[in-house]
This record gives structure tokens, sequence and C-alpha cells, in this order.
């Protein structure tokens, strides 16, 4: 209800006495009580759930209110005077707390809009609400933007099983068309399953319809099986519903049957996970598969730090918003590969597009450069196809530079002759590595070992894989190798647990997140990994596999997961108010900008990453001389 003549009176009092709306003149506070709304709440109720609190802002006018996070078992308590959501919680806070009353309690509310709007006419408000940008800095993400990717994201821990909204809708495969569509507009759907003696056979959509049918003319009396997708991808029902959103972003599809085991449960789609077109992996990777120029590519990709804002809002963890931007590059990488075989006609010979580095290990965040090579088959002839695929992978890795990924300062891309080479070349590169460990020869495996098939004929890389990991198994020698160049990277701590800080060069009193924090937690679970003899290239899920094979603790490994994620949170946090102040991410931290409870959970991590390398480097002592 909004304000009224009864409680402005007291609005106003509160309104001259708050130390934010006291830098108002009286004319506009007067102006302003009237935008409020008053609330009157007992105790115990729920005043903003989580994932609300960037809607609107309060104001106590009497009682008390009790913030929490109840997930860490965090909570403040507020009293008359005070103000708290949008505006005035702070940002790593606005998405996961919510407010009770923790007494009888009145509050005025005023929306986010109008917040927004009084701060742009009198910008100097900005100065005491911490989770809204001052005007004349680009704006991170609004509190609906924040609101409604928290929602979305929420989905991540969801089982696909609970997003079901209805049974399989199936047909016999020699339905006709006429009748499928029929179907389709009477029960209002956008899809329908074929199926035949109780198995899954194909899938057809709606765009299946428009563009297979209609467009082509197509005889709408010849069975539906002719324009249906045969052998759809799918999902396990007990599989999170991120696994689903990640396999609509990387291969640009709507629609997923979703199986229990060998049972076809239903279908789910896009619309199912989110409606929010602009923040949403699934709809981005869709537009970039749209483009139809590196003009337009490079237009769409700018969207990918705004993503990495709205993830870092609510509160994603650093797996899933890795795996999403990852995806994303993908996409661009994939549309790239498209517009180049456009340009220039088929490859002359199979191939496919690997990508290495953060990329392969699904770790990406907005600050990335490219490592990416191009496996061809064995047919390749340099002097036959050498031009074609010279001037294929400069196009795709110049287009990604333009959008925004950097040509890898080492040259460690396909447009680089030396990795750009037949499947044969690739198993003697890796012969000679494993075999002599150099230091060039360690570094070089450290990159390519993180190996990921983007497009292409995935097989060249798998075979590939398998030969080098079974000749890295049980190899003592080339292991000690790796162990010792892995503990080049070590956690900035000091003799008695302090954090120390770069004390030179261009970002001194700070923290390098990923040199010294992520990569030496990369570089455990590599050695892990190639110990184990297992293929995964991601390193939380490498350091749970080699957990399983007996090549780590599960504590140890836990203990590490942890680390990783609360680092890559830091991290991406980071990045993100660095985005919304105009700034180009980077990855040195700068301990003010922690509170003691991270500082703590930092120091934590470290010791953790310490201490395992001092376990490594034991086990595997002596074993290079």
């Amino acid at each position: 209800m909004p304000s009224s003549a009864k409680h402005a009176p007291l609005l106003l009092s509160h309104l001259s006495r708050q130390r934010v709306f006291a830098q108002l003149s009286a004319k506009s506070r007067d102006a302003l009580a009237g935008q409020f709304t008053l609330e009157r709440t007992a105790a115990g109720v729920t005043l903003l759930a989580q994932g609300q609190l960037p809607r609107r802002l309060g104001l106590i006018l009497s009682g008390l209110v009790r913030l929490s996070d109840p997930d860490l078992n965090l909570s403040v308590q507020l009293e008359a005077g005070d103000l708290f959501g949008f505006g005035a919680t702070p940002t790593p806070q606005l998405a996961t707390w919510q407010a009770v009353a923790a007494a009888d309690c009145d509050v005025a509310w005023l929306s986010a809009e109008v917040l927004t709007q009084l701060c742009s006419k009198h910008p100097q408000l900005a100065y005491f609400l911490p989770s809204l940008v001052p005007a004349g800095q680009p704006q991170a993400a609004s509190a609906q933007q924040v609101s409604e990717s928290s929602s979305a994201l929420n989905l991540l821990g969801t089982p696909i099983r609970a997003l079901i909204k209805r049974a399989p809708i199936t047909l016999a495969p020699d339905t006709s068309i006429q009748d499928t569509a029929v179907l389709m507009r009477d029960l209002r759907i956008s899809s329908v399953l074929l199926v035949e003696q109780g198995l899954l056979f194909g899938l057809v959509t709606d765009r299946d319809l428009r563009n297979r049918v209609v467009a082509l003319k197509l005889d709408i009396s010849r069975p539906v099986a002719d324009i249906a997708t045969m052998a759809p991808l799918t999902v396990s029902a007990n599989s999170p519903a991120f696994e689903a959103l990640l396999l609509m972003a990387r291969h640009n599809i709507h629609h997923i049957p979703v199986m229990d085991g060998g049972t076809i449960l239903g279908m789910i789609t896009a619309t199912d996970l989110t409606e929010q077109h602009s923040t949403s992996a699934v709809y981005l990777a869709g537009d970039i598969y749209k483009q139809t120029s590196l003009d337009g590519l490079r237009n769409i990709s700018t969207r990918v730090r705004q993503l990495q804002q709205h993830l870092a809002a609510a509160d994603a963890s650093a797996y899933s918003t890795g795996h999403i931007i990852t995806a994303i590059t993908d996409a661009i990488t994939t549309r790239l590969i498209h517009l180049a075989e456009a340009q220039l006609g088929p490859a002359p010979v199979d191939y496919v597009w690997v990508a290495a580095g953060s990329q392969a290990r699904n770790e990406q965040t907005a600050k990335s450069d490219q490592d990416n090579c191009l496996i061809l088959d064995d047919a390749f002839d340099e002097a036959v196809h050498g031009n074609y695929f010279k001037a294929f992978s400069k196009f795709v890795c110049d287009g990604l530079a333009e959008c925004g990924y950097i040509h890898c300062p080492g040259d460690m891309m396909a447009m680089t002759d030396t990795w750009r080479q037949p499947r044969r070349v690739w198993a003697e590169y890796f012969r000679k590595w494993v075999d002599n460990p150099k230091p060039k020869s360690l570094m070089l495996t450290c990159v390519f070992f993180d190996l990921r098939a983007i497009h292409g004929q995935t097989e060249l890389l798998d075979g590939l894989r398998q030969q080098v990991v079974q000749h890295t198994k049980s190899n003592s020698l080339f292991l000690a190798h790796m162990v010792s160049n892995a503990l080049k990277h070590r956690p900035p701590l000091g003799m008695f647990g302090q954090i120390t800080l770069s004390r030179g060069g261009d970002n001194p009193h700070t923290i390098d997140l990923k040199h010294t924090g992520i990569v030496p937690i990369v570089d455990l679970a590599r050695v892990y990994a190639l110990a184990a003899g297992v293929t995964v290239a991601n390193t939380h899920d490498r350091l749970e596999v080699s957990a399983q094979a007996g090549e780590v603790t599960e504590q140890s490994a836990r203990d590490l997961r942890g680390a990783l994620g609360f680092l890559g949170k830091l991290r991406i946090a980071h990045q993100a108010r660095q985005m919304a102040q105009g700034k180009a991410p980077d990855n040195f931290l700068a301990l003010e900008e922690l509170s003691n409870f991270e500082r703590s959970h930092l120091k934590e991590a470290f010791s953790v990453v310490q201490t395992l390398q001092g376990v490594l480097g034991q086990r595997y002592a002596g074993g290079r001389f």
C-alpha cells in the first residue's frame, strides 16, 4: 500500500535522520516519501527470501529485522533507521541472504527502479549504497537481472527429473508429417518423440516442421521420420539441470529427451531452464550460431563479460561458471569454423579442432587468451592440403582474437605450423616429451595434456589421448619431472602462515590468484591424472577420478576441490567488480577486497595446497635423478 498520511510524518522523520536520504533537500525528501510503500509485519515472517533482496530497498521504521545466509549460518540484526536490500546490502550477499522480521516491525519499501532513478539524479547517494553502481560508471547488472539470474542458476543443482512437466508425447516413426503437426498443435507442444518398440528413434520439433517441411515444400503425407533428428542427444533424469544447459549451449539445441536408463521419461526445453534470453548461455549460444559474419560474432562476444557478472551476482560456483563461460567460447569457436569452411570450402581431409589449456578444462573466465591446435588425418599431404589448413586455422584464430580471446603469447595455436599436424606427428610429439622430459617438454606436456575436441572427427583425439596416458601411467621418471615442474608454482604463504603480497611489478601488494592459487591445484591434479592414466581434463573432475583410482586420498581430493572452488569464486567475483567499474579484468587481488572471513579461508586454501605439494614432492623425491 502507498505511504498513508498517518505514517507520512514518521517516514519523513526517518528520511531526514537516515544518513543516505539526509543528503537530499527537504523538498526532494518530501517527493521521495510518496514513492515508498509501507508494510507492517509480524515477528518471524520472511520479508524477502533468498534471491529477492535485489528487488527493492527496505527502510526499517520500527522493530527489528534479521538478515541471514542460512547456508553459511551467518546473520546480522538491523534496527529502526537501518536500510537493507538493493543498494544497501553489499553485492556479494545480495543474492544469497534473506530478511526476516526478528520482531513486529514496520518497513518502508522503495523499488529498485525508483532508487536507481533517484541516484541518477543525485549521484552522491551512491557513495552510501555499495551494491548500486555510481552514475557515470558502467552498470554491472540491474536488480531484476541479479534476481532473475539467481533464480535461473538455482536450477544448476536441481535434478532434471524435477523439471519434467508432463509424460512424454510419442508417435510411431511412420506417422505422417501432417498428423504429427496436428497433434503438436492440439497439445500445444513444440516437440514430439518418435518411438519404436519402446526405444527412442528420433525427435521432431516445430523448427523441423518449419525448416524441413514448409520451407522445402515437402509432401506432408510422408512419414515424419523423414524430417526427424535421428538418435538425438539425451540426458539422464538424475543429472543436474546444469548438464542439460551445457548440452543445449554447446550443440545449439533447445529440446532434449530425458532418459531413465532405457526408459523415456519426458522432454526438457530451454525455457524449462531459464526464460532470461539475455543472460542465459543457451540463448547466447543460439545467437552466436545465427551470426553470418565476423562482425556479428565480435559484437555478440561482448556479452560474455556481462554473463560472468550475472553469474557472480547470482553466486554461481566456480565449477558452474567455468563450464558456462567455456561453453560460449566453444560456440564462438565452432561458428568461426563454420564461417571458415563457408569461405574456403569443405576440408580436404578429416580433422579435429582441439582446445588446450583452460578452455579444454572448462575453466575459462572472461579473462582468457586462446590455446588450441589442429590434429589432421594421416592422409594429410602438406603439398596438397597445406595451404587450405593454413588459411583455415588463421581465419579461426584471428577471429577468436577479434572476439576478445587474444593470441597465445607463446604461439600455441593452430595457426602456428608446429601445432597443425597429422595425428602421427602428434603421437611422436608426445612420445618425445615423455621420454625426454626437459624443461620445454614438461611445459608443452602441461599445455597439451589438457586437450578437448571442439569440432571435427573426435576419434582423431580420442585414440591419441589413450595412447598418451598409457605411456605416462606409472612412468616414475617422467612423473618425477612433472612433479618438480609443478612445484615451481607455490602458494603465497610466509614462514608463519601469513599471506605474502607481491612486492614489485605492475601489480604490487596483490595476490596473483591464477598463478599462485589456481595453477598449483591444476598442476597437482594433472600429475594425479597422469599417474592414474585418466583422460578427463577438468581439474575438479580429475581430483575426483584420481581419488577413486587411489592416486590421492579422498580427503585430500575433497580439500583441494574446496580450495579450488573458493579461489575460483574469489577470482570470478574480483573480475566482475573490475568489469562493473569499466576496468579490464585481471587476476591480481588486493586483500582490501576481502572480508576477514574470506581472508581466513584464503589462508586455509593456500595451506591445503602447500601441504599436498609437500606430500607429492616427498613421494617422488629423487625419482628424476
